[in-house]
């Protein structure tokens, strides 16, 4: 899968991109990034990418040149791939969006700065808009990179472990279950006895178990879209109500 990836500020993102999981990705074949310098598609002195708003107020806007000319450079005129303005008017970003993104072979993100984008990139040149939250940021470098890291584990081969990406917290609809490690004891604090005892069909129901529980207790807004079993709705009948004795 391939990402192009346009910014004000291109440093940013090798320190990330260039370790760990994402490096080896790369090294592999598996993802491939490509950072474009907005700047580059200027044509004056300056290299001016932004100027004041129409009608007054405070901020500067993103001009509509530079970013068209980029996008349209790399990606061709209209760009075949999904063009995606990372901004908090976009829609929430979470696991159901990057398992949706992930079907594609390239992506293009678009990192504001400034107080925003001028309309006319909104309207003519994205394909899609993206928040990762409600707050604001000072730019969308950090929101591209969440994407780039969230999809990229879906991708097969990425995750050392083949099955890691499906149980992830969010990946089923419900927040993960604990996980323990050696020592079994820790300053007295055991690890569950049914962790160590080699029964794999008990430890995938007290695993499902402990999802079901954290999910109830931290998030229990995420029940309502998360695929649950007859079992499940059981057992969290039985937590419901000793949640309420």
């Amino acid at each position: 899968m391939r990402f192009d990836v346009f910014t004000l500020l291109p440093e940013v993102f090798p320190p990330y991109l260039q370790v760990s999981i994402l490096q080896k990705a790369a090294a592999r074949g598996l993802v491939s990034f490509h950072v474009h310098n907005i700047r580059d598609y200027t044509h004056d002195k300056h290299h001016t990418t932004d100027d004041a708003p129409y009608g007054g107020g405070g901020g500067m806007v993103m001009k509509p040149e530079p970013v068209f000319e980029a996008v349209e450079s790399v990606l061709g005129a209209p760009p075949v791939c999904p063009v995606i303005l990372l901004t908090p008017q976009g829609r929430l970003f979470n696991q159901k969006v990057a398992q949706e993104l992930v079907l594609y072979e390239r992506i293009a993100l678009i990192c504001g700065r400034y107080e925003g984008f001028d309309e006319r990139i909104r309207e003519h040149l994205a394909t899609d808009e993206i928040s990762i939250g409600d707050y604001v940021l000072t730019g969308g470098e950090l929101p591209a990179l969440i994407l780039i890291d969230a999809i990229s584990r879906l991708i097969p081969g990425v995750l050392g472990d083949p099955t890691g990406a499906e149980d992830d917290s969010h990946a089923s609809g419900l927040l993960e279950y604990p996980h323990y490690t050696r020592p079994p004891d820790f300053r007295g604090w055991k690890v569950p006895e049914v962790l160590l005892s080699g029964d794999h069909a008990k430890i995938v129901r007290w695993r499902r178990e402990q999802s079901l529980r954290r999910t109830l207790a931290r998030r229990p807004e995420m029940l309502h879209a998360a695929e649950l079993t007859e079992e499940d709705q059981k057992l969290l009948a039985v937590l419901r109500k000793k949640e309420a004795e």
